[in-house]
């Protein structure tokens, strides 16, 4: 009986009606199996419920608050249910960068109503003020007309950049052209030159090298070095946009200037004191070189008593070398691909791709795709078929989430980019489904401790019956959102309502590839959750009689032993 897994007894088609307890010196896991009645699709069978519960010495005290008969529900998501069903609801998250094109509450507010679920604040750009205006609207827009849009900053990173080109907007480099690239900081507008953000940019380049802007945008040869500064010629013809990113190459080679750099900046770390004052609720560092920049911002966090999720960019050929220890040290991963395609051979960026989806989805952390998505849809109303065959590959591959950048920002259609994102992905998802294109489950086993072990087996396990017996969706209460990124992680074809009385579980698990995360009230009765939820969501009209319910919890009870509690039951409703 040692080796029963909650797993084997959940697929052992139900014969057992009680399995007996395995005795672990002070710990106790018993799984039972309850058969009822219930109509289901026109249908009589044996309805169960399954119960894995772990004793554990260590006391929780849990206070019962009273219960409001309120259901903190995306309006969104309300919309799409009743429209489209459970099953037409789109489960790929989408993320878009606010930035002039899109700052205003009225294009924010379309935004949301468009399927934004992630707002991203690029710190490079725009002044603190700025920031913090869009937002505490975005944070009003949750507020008065019942959105759940999360918030993330980007950092700058310690990056070579063009800190000024002498024009608002973009400079056209022409072929043949002379360029000065300086340190110095002058005001004003000098013709053909270029103000660079890192005092030692040019340590190091010699005549002949490339100066690469924007990973092609542009490029220079270096014809000659005066002291920090370079004086180039135009090679390849292009715009220089503002802030545009800086590298070298020799010899068809990268020249390595990231060791010289922190990986948080005295700037990143004052941003980072802003996002914290703001209650932002995802940030993302730029340009990490390992483990442990992530591990020591997450510490920081942490020393603030703040629940922000840390989410490391994949922008390098050093973050590459070190992606596993990466992956597993944040909290997500954003694969910036344009960035990434400097430091790699163009042709490597598919296949580099999926590997770091493959493995986010192992490690259970979310992945974003980001860059170039529909870069075509800054200045046309349309997107090319390439494209959307781009979007649909990063669908296909179960990216968690989708990105736009200067599409939103700076673009002049960033609600029509959003619009292909959504029917795309819906699209794609629609598509695999009726091909049966189940992504292969998880093989890496993640729990140490045994309730985690139980907790996993338990989502592996429902995921499949989800699929198996054609439920129309997957509840599970959660405080801390575990489960429900478990439950994710599988990809069932249901859509997971993830409840949760935690704000910031609400606002992280808004990533989370096919969770709708709920904001409710929970007690220690589980049945009582139960009923409360399913009858809120069936007065919104989003359940109906005869629709079927696979429910997960590990909402702990408050009892005389004291119990870390899973359980997984399905209920019909009536």
């Amino acid at each position: 009986m040692a080796s029963m897994t909650a797993d084997s007894a959940l697929l052992s088609n139900y014969a057992m009606a009680n399995a007996s307890a395995i005795n672990l010196g002070k710990r106790v896991f018993g799984v039972s199996v309850l058969p009822r009645t219930i109509g289901f699709n026109g249908r009589k069978f044996e309805s169960f419920r399954t119960r894995a519960v772990m004793q554990v010495a260590t006391p929780t005290i849990v206070e019962e608050s009273k219960m409001e008969d309120h259901l903190g529900l995306n309006v969104v998501t309300e919309t799409e249910v009743r429209e489209k069903g459970f099953m037409g609801m789109r489960k790929t998250k989408l993320v878009c960068t606010v930035g002039p094109s899109c700052c205003s509450y009225e294009e924010l507010e379309k935004l949301a109503l468009g399927g934004m679920n992630v707002a991203r604040l690029n710190m490079c750009h725009n002044t603190r003020d700025w920031h913090q205006d869009v937002i505490r609207k975005i944070k009003k827009l949750n507020h008065e007309l019942g959105f759940c849009v999360s918030v993330m900053i980007d950092t700058e990173g310690s990056q070579i950049h063009v800190a000024d080109h002498g024009a608002p907007y973009s400079v056209k480099a022409e072929d043949g052209s002379i360029w000065f690239f300086t340190t110095e900081r002058f005001e004003g507008c000098r013709p053909f030159t270029v103000q660079a953000s890192y005092e030692g940019f040019a340590e190091g380049i010699k005549e002949g090298d490339e100066l690469v802007v924007d990973g092609g945008m542009a490029t220079f040869e270096v014809i000659e070095r005066i002291g920090n500064d370079l004086r180039c010629k135009c090679i390849d013809p292009g715009l220089l946009l503002p802030r545009a990113k800086l590298s070298f190459w020799r010899d068809g080679k990268l020249v390595d200037k990231h060791n010289e750099l922190p990986t948080l900046s005295t700037k990143d770390w004052s941003d980072i004191e802003f996002g914290i004052s703001e209650g932002v609720d995802f940030i993302a560092m730029s340009f990490v070189k390992d483990a442990d920049a992530v591990k020591h911002l997450k510490n920081y966090l942490s020393t603030k008593n703040k629940l922000i999720k840390v989410l490391a960019k994949i922008e390098s050929l050093e973050s590459l070398h070190k992606l596993e220890e990466i992956v597993e040290a944040s909290d997500g991963i954003m694969v910036a691909r344009g960035d990434l395609g400097v430091e790699i051979p163009l042709e490597q960026i598919p296949t580099v791709q999926e590997e770091i989806i493959d493995l986010c989805r192992q490690l259970n952390k979310p992945v974003i795709v980001a860059s170039q998505l529909l870069e075509s849809m800054i200045e046309y109303p349309t997107p090319t078929r390439a494209e959307v065959a781009d979007v649909s590959e990063a669908v296909r591959q179960y990216a968690d989430a989708l990105m736009l950048s200067g599409e939103s920002a700076i673009g002049s259609f960033g609600e029509k980019a959003l619009s292909v994102l959504c029917m795309a992905s819906s699209r794609m998802e629609l598509w695999s489904r009726e091909e049966n294109q189940r992504p292969s489950l998880p093989e890496r086993k993640l729990g140490v401790s045994l309730p985690d072990q139980i907790a996993e087996q338990i989502c592996n396990c429902a995921g499949r019956m989800a699929n198996n017996l054609g439920v129309d969706a997957i509840f599970v209460y959660t405080k801390h959102g575990k489960m429900a990124t478990l439950l994710s992680r599988n990809r069932p074809n249901p859509p997971i309502f993830a409840f949760t009385n935690e704000k910031s579980t609400q606002m992280a698990l808004n990533l989370q590839w096919g969770v709708t995360p709920v904001l409710i009230e929970l007690s220690d009765d589980m049945e009582a959750n139960i009923t409360r939820t399913t009858d809120l969501i069936k007065a919104k009209g989003m359940l109906k009689e005869g629709d079927a319910v696979l429910i997960i919890s590990d909402v702990s009870r408050t009892c005389a032993t004291p119990t870390v509690y899973q359980s997984l039951q399905v209920k019909v409703i009536s």
